[in-house]
């Protein structure tokens, strides 16, 4: 039982002592490449009460943001009244 006991006091002087051995893995984050962004303009109206409430259930169901949706919509609208002229 004196044998364990100066095994255990041991143990713990030696842990204390030495330094651990396992090495520390590094993280470095992952550089993302900037994509760029048409600049950006302020676009306010007023729509029917209803029209939103679709637009909001529409968002939810398809995750995406009201945003998103007007973009959408307008570049779908524009595209079928006047095709975009490539200069």
């Amino acid at each position: 039982m004196e044998e364990y006991k100066n095994k255990l006091g041991n143990l713990a002087t030696k842990l204390k002592s030495d330094a651990p051995k396992t090495p520390i893995q590094e993280v470095h984050p992952v550089k993302l490449r900037e994509v760029e962004k048409e600049e950006e303009a302020q676009l306010n109206t007023w729509i029917p009460k209803g029209l939103l409430k679709r637009m909001k259930s529409y968002g939810i169901d398809q995750d995406l943001s009201l945003k998103e949706i007007n973009i959408l919509a307008l570049n779908f609208f524009l595209d079928a009244k006047a095709p975009q002229v490539e200069t």
